[in-house]
């Protein structure tokens, strides 16, 4: 790496790291961002990081009191939000004479703000750039709902800004047909008097981004002289005056817009953003002419000179500042914004600028390096690649999907997974920006209309769907992101998702792409494979107990995850979200026909009768989108599991479920039941199999990844919570195994088992411990398709009984053979 940092100091030395600054990139990473050791955050778009100098001791020495007063404590206040709004206003060069500064709670709220006292009329016009925040889009409820037009516009630089004599031929407008509300719902408006009058003199508004939160491109800002003289093509048919607003809430971070050279009627920003602390704080930028117009109806404490009571009376205070915020402004908050001016005022906004366009531009240029062993490209990036001005200003985020060497994409979920297994901080979706996302990923209506029929929303799994991602990844750097930042994810890259030719690897084929799943052993003949261990969980995520025999059910082992604990919210508690849940121990004595439990928060150990009714209440719980009908336990016994995970419980036991039809091949073709769901709240399959030798494999390689002095990891079978455990197979030839038996039990395979971070929380004096192995071991061999997995799961071909409809119960004991079958 070292080598690679002399290369990029030469090519970008005068920009990275501050060097005019008091303290260098280095220097001030290691004083003030120590919490960053061993993780790399590239995240700064959704928000940046606050420096250890923000956090001062500035509230234990000074009172501030509600500024609604004339107490000292209110008076310094009051001199501290007036200090803090001339010093927002300095950063837009804004001069107070022109511009007022109004705190929000963030820039959504200051979006808010505009739309909804933004005097909209049937005559008004809302357009906005197709490549807009959510929040910004949320604007034209307020105007359709008042009778105007909304339009969305897609903008295009297409020459020099240079060689251009301010005319609107800088840009290429795409137009999207109009918006409007029916005359029904505009009628009812009118009649329940929320209808604008219509004015002579209309008012419209344009709004952009001034830079892209999507795809990191930034918008020439002329846009707002051009608007506003009424040169800009698409709004010069529109009748009326136009008013301009600049979400600059990603922009702003490193440029933000200089509203003496582009006066914007409305910029809106969130400091989080800028300085990453205080959240929740953000601000409007309000030119006063504007401000004047934007019609407030709801008045609140702060806000009035006057009010009667119990007659329709009042009287509005004269500033702009007291009118448009409600209430009392967090003025603790407020207090903070000047130690985060102060450090991006020693170091410069145009040296921030520059530093984290250095790294930019490094890491999208290797990025495009990045080839496939077929010479095909592996990242796609978004924004630059697009454009046909070559010197289109971009800021410091870079989007992109990843494409496997036959041309199929990883998901962005899988990206974002392998990423944390590297300590790497990323984002993945559309970045609450669905016209970036739609333009770039090229999603039609009928794509965006379909993928949500088809389950897709915000946040969720599916990152691919007829074959096209529904998002992209996002990194982004920030003003305390260094160049080992770039080069950890670079390697990552290389690593993770670059094919290279398949070769052999201590006996078995290895491919970064896909996972092999024939082994080299595979034609030599199976060995004598015996069933090692049985392992029964009767309460999902708590221990399980081991037995030398157990007999299985229709929904696979008798009181195997019968039972869970739910949220006070309804939700379902897992180890995902309780690590504590694994500090319970169970066991089931099938004479006595009770359930034992206990935990090392609670002195009295648990009984639970498995035979008689003692539940109290019958509901219906939705778990992993099946419908089961549940029993609940009495106060005592959830009192007993609140205690020991700590937080506030429901026991309760299934009682019955939906049931399904599937059709199973082989032996007696026949219709059965789908015992994915039957009595037992399983994710997917009834049981996970792992054998011995695919552990004892896996222990090998974390041993030889854990060689330059790092802790030693070792893995024991338990780790997977596996039903069952076989010995005397070959490493992963459970893989292929489709149908097996076990005595006189069938079971069918349903695949391999898709492995999440549940794998890395063990146990180690008491403590809960989170490390990134095993998974980041698996990720390195074990991936198929966005998956990683290891074990197999299986179904029970339950024993019916055809001709008397009755259950046969059948036993399977440690010890006996495990006959396996691959066709």
């Amino acid at each position: 790496m070292a080598q690679s940092k002399e290369e990029f100091l030469e090519q970008f030395g005068g920009d990275y790291g501050y060097p005019d600054a008091p303290r260098g990139i280095d220097e001030l990473r290691a004083a003030d961002f120590k919490r960053l050791e061993g993780m790399v955050y590239l995240d700064h778009a959704g928000a940046t990081l606050y420096s250890e100098a923000q956090i001062t001791k500035d509230l234990m020495s000074n009172v501030y009191g509600n500024p609604h007063s004339q107490s000292d404590s209110s008076m310094a206040t009051s001199d501290l939000l007036t200090s803090a709004r001339h010093q927002v206003l300095k950063y837009f060069n804004a001069s107070p004479r022109d511009y007022k500064c109004i705190f929000t709670s963030g820039a959504t709220a200051a979006l808010k703000l505009v739309g909804e006292c933004f005097p909209w009329s049937r005559d008004s016009c809302y357009m906005y750039t197709i490549e807009n925040h959510n929040s910004v889009l949320g604007i034209r409820e307020y105007a359709l709902s008042k009778g105007a037009t909304a339009s969305a516009v897609d903008v295009e630089e297409v020459v020099d800004p240079s060689k251009n004599h301010g005319s609107g031929s800088l840009f290429k407008v795409s137009k999207h047909s109009n918006q409007r509300r029916g005359d029904d719902m505009l009628l009812h408006n009118y009649q329940n008097g929320r209808q604008t009058a219509i004015s002579g003199n209309n008012l419209n508004l344009f709004a952009f981004p001034s830079e892209c939160n999507f795809s990191g491109h930034k918008f020439n800002l002329s846009l707002v002289n051009l608007i506003k003289e009424g040169n800009f093509l698409g709004t010069s048919q529109q009748q009326g005056r136009w008013m301009v607003l600049i979400d600059a809430a990603k922009g702003c971070t490193t440029e933000p817009p200089n509203l003496t050279v582009y006066p914007a009627d409305f910029v809106v920003c969130s400091f989080y953003k800028i300085f990453g602390y205080p959240t929740g704080l953000g601000a409007l930028i309000v030119k006063n002419e504007a401000a004047s117009l934007l019609n407030k109806t709801y008045f609140s404490g702060g806000t009035v000179a006057a009010s009667i009571a119990d007659i329709d009376f009042v009287q509005k205070r004269n500033s702009i500042e007291q009118v448009l915020e409600d209430g009392t402004v967090s003025f603790l908050s407020i207090s903070s914004l000047r130690y985060g001016f102060k450090i991006i005022d020693t170091l410069t906004i145009s040296a921030i600028a520059r530093h984290t366009a250095s790294l930019a531009a490094y890491v999208r240029k290797k990025m495009m390096d990045l080839k496939h062993s077929n010479e095909k490209n592996v990242c796609i990036i978004y924004g630059q690649q697009a454009s046909k001005v070559n010197d289109l200003k971009m800021g410091p985020t870079i989007t992109f999907n990843l494409k496997r060497e036959d041309g199929t994409w990883f998901g962005y979920r899988e990206v974002e997974k392998l990423a944390s297994l590297s300590g790497i901080h990323l984002r993945t979706g559309c970045f609450c920006n669905p016209g970036a996302c739609a333009k770039y990923l090229g999603l039609s209506h009928s794509d965006l209309v379909s993928n949500f029929e088809a389950g897709h929303v915000c946040w969720d799994d599916n990152d691919i769907i007829n074959g096209k991602p529904t998002g992209a990844v996002r990194i982004s750097f920030g003003y305390m992101s260094t160049y080992e930042d770039a080069e950890e994810l670079l390697k990552f890259l290389q690593l993770s998702f670059v094919s290279k030719a398949v070769g052999l690897n201590n006996g078995y084929m290895v491919n970064m792409d896909t996972l092999n799943l024939v082994d080299d052993w595979s034609q030599q003949a199976i060995s004598d494979i015996r069933l090692k261990s049985i392992t029964i969980y009767p309460v999902k995520s708590c221990q399980g107990f081991s037995v030398q025999g157990w007999p299985l059910a229709t929904g696979g082992f008798k009181y195997d995850r019968e039972w869970l604990l739910q949220g006070s919210g309804g939700e379902i508690l897992t180890q995902k979200k309780v690590p504590e849940l694994s500090s319970i121990s169970t066991l089931i004595d099938l004479e006595l026909g009770k359930l034992f439990l206990e935990s090392p928060k609670r002195k009295d150990k648990l009984q639970i009768s498995i035979l008689e009714n003692l539940t109290h209440l019958s509901a219906e719980v939705e778990v992993y989108g099946q419908r089961y009908e549940v029993q609940t336990y009495s106060d005592k016994v959830n009192s007993w599991f609140s205690d020991a995970i700590g937080r506030p419980c429901t026991f309760m036991r299934c009682s019955s479920s939906k049931y399904r039809s599937c059709t199973i091949s082989g032996r007696r073709d026949r219709l059965c039941r789908d015992a994915r769901s039957k009595l037992s709240f399983v994710n997917e399959g009834q049981l996970l199999l792992v054998s011995e030798e695919s552990i004892s494999d896996l222990n090998r390689r974390l041993s030889s990844s854990n060689g330059n002095g790092k802790q030693q990891v070792f893995v024991d079978a338990m780790r997977f919570r596996p039903n069952i455990v076989v010995s005397g197979s070959t490493p992963y030839s459970e893989d292929n195994w489709k149908r097996l038996n076990i005595g006189d039990a069938y079971f069918t395979s349903m695949g391999g088992c898709n492995r999440c971070q549940m794998i890395n929380l063990y146990q180690s004096s008491g403590q809960v411990i989170r490390s990134k192995e095993p998974l980041a071991t698996l990720a390195s061999y074990r991936r198929q398709k966005g998956k990683i997995l290891f074990g197999v799961l299986l179904n029970y071909e339950d024993g019916m009984d055809e001709e008397y409809d009755t259950v046969v119960e059948k036993w399977i004991k440690v010890g006996q053979e495990v006959y396996p079958s691959t066709e």
